[in-house]
């Protein structure tokens, strides 16, 4: 029994906090601010809890996995829900349903933990359908605009195809190997054409949750239609979580086919960022800006994943790592600024330096991260992808991937550009947030500055994968 609450701490800590708001929930006593604060301390302590009490392990004859790595992977994601309990706590105490958010995001999250730890495709389906659906649920919390409505429809059509999808991946994968288990698939594959039609399904239906191009269709609409909170979940933690899993699918259930899926992500990683660079360059709403963005870094991703090394995966969870503060920060100040005035057009951010300089520093920070220029942590996320992604020898490919780095930097300075040396007939006006979302902004912002001097993270990353 001491092994069952050790192992699967994190679920039964999540589990712990849904009854917590649930309890207070029915009750109907409590405030929003109160009911905030609780939460945040609990996913605080959650995030805390990570650090202490790990151990490997396998439960239910195998079903459920965990090690060192793993818990690193669900940390990040604890570290990223509790910042965004932090970064849109004006929107959240501002919402009558600002419970059933909550208890719908610690939901979706532990979804994504059930989908790290699965060690076959049945609670593998199971875990990814429980992280799915809350999210439509989530896109369609601003009630009172159909834009939030139309996000959450294109939401749940585009999911339940992606799961047709898997299904049938999964299905064609037991019929030619016999087994539905992790561990037991390499072995069992042959590269016959059952075995890689297979093996295209699921990859396919990995690509719909990852916005890998030409299955990226519903992205920006989702994004533009969910409220900022929703959006910042769904780019950060539920991108993140999928993107561990692709990762620990490829290097261990697939690693057979690895000649396949090589070439396979070198085609899918070009087009999406390609792709994804060329459609943010149109872009006039900053939700769908983000959007674009955040597809053009999942080809990033894919390029470290190319790199089939120890020192591909740590460099995708580390760049995973700058992520989630460099895109939360931007998202952050998003959601202030949407939450005060309404405003989420790039022109209302003309002129944004002269009237809320904290704001705009912030913000431009994290867009220095996520466009890879020095000195910030994405620069050095971007260096170890590239890295990572040469050490196969293919170096055209990391020069296209270098070449959109280069791209990158129009549309990101554009939005900097418009910030610091434009006018506004009609400036935004002073913004006055909470204290606690400026301290969560703070954490984004220090944290994108710092991480990538901190060597001591990438070397404690590199001692967890090894393990």
């Amino acid at each position: 029994m001491t092994e069952f609450f050790t192992l699967m701490k994190f679920e039964l800590a999540l589990t712990v906090i849904l009854f917590v708001l649930l309890f207070i929930r029915l009750g109907g006593r409590m405030t929003n601010r109160s009911l905030l604060s609780i939460t945040q301390v609990l996913l605080l302590l959650n995030f805390l809890f990570g650090f202490f009490l790990n151990k490997s392990g396998a439960l239910f004859d195998g079903m459920y996995l965990t090690d060192p790595a793993i818990v690193t992977q669900k940390n990040l994601l604890n570290l990223g829900v509790y910042l965004i309990s932090l970064l849109f706590a004006d929107w959240l105490k501002g919402s009558r349903h600002m419970p059933e958010f909550l208890m719908l995001m610690i939901a979706s999250l532990m979804g994504l933990f059930f989908l790290i730890s699965s060690g076959d495709l049945l609670l593998f389906f199971l875990a990814l359908e429980l992280s799915t659906i809350p999210l439509a649920a989530m896109a369609n919390f601003d009630l009172e605009k159909r834009i939030s409505s139309e996000a959450a429809i294109k939401m749940i059509l585009s999911s339940a195809f992606s799961s047709g999808v898997l299904l049938f991946g999964i299905s064609l994968l037991y019929g030619a190997t016999g087994t539905i288990r992790f561990a037991e698939i390499p072995a069992r594959l042959d590269e016959s054409p059952l075995q890689l039609m297979a093996f295209v399904f699921l990859f396919t239906a990995f690509a719909f949750k990852l916005s890998v191009v030409p299955f990226h269709l519903w992205t920006a609409d989702v994004y533009h239609g969910a409220p900022v909170p929703a959006t910042s979940f769904l780019s950060v933690i539920s991108k993140g979580g999928v993107a561990f899993v692709f990762l620990s699918a490829l290097y261990r259930a697939f690693a057979p086919l690895q000649e396949l899926w090589y070439y396979l992500l070198i085609v899918v990683a070009i087009a999406t960022m390609v792709i994804g660079n060329l459609f943010a360059l149109r872009q006039q709403n900053m939700k769908r800006f983000l959007a674009f963005s955040s597809i053009a870094q999942v080809g990033f991703i894919l390029v470290g994943m190319s790199g089939q090394s120890h020192e591909a995966s740590v460099s995708v969870i580390y760049f995973i790592l700058i992520y989630i503060f460099s895109n939360l920060a931007a998202f952050g100040v998003v959601g202030v600024i949407s939450f005060y005035s309404g405003k989420e057009e790039i022109r209302d951010y003309r002129g944004l330096y002269r009237t809320n300089p904290f704001l705009c520093w912030v913000l431009a920070i994290a867009l220095f991260s996520l466009a890879g220029i020095p000195p910030t942590a994405g620069f050095f996320g971007k260096l170890f992808l590239l890295s990572a992604g040469a050490g196969k020898g293919t170096y055209w490919f990391i020069a296209i991937a270098a070449l959109n780095m280069v791209i990158s930097l129009y549309y990101y300075l554009r939005v900097v550009r418009s910030m610091f040396m434009e006018r506004n007939e009609f400036p935004l006006p002073p913004v006055r947030s909470l204290p606690i979302v400026t301290f969560g902004l703070v954490i984004c912002a220090a944290a994108v500055v710092l991480l990538g001097f901190f060597t001591w993270i990438y070397d404690y990353l590199q001692s967890v994968m090894r393990n």
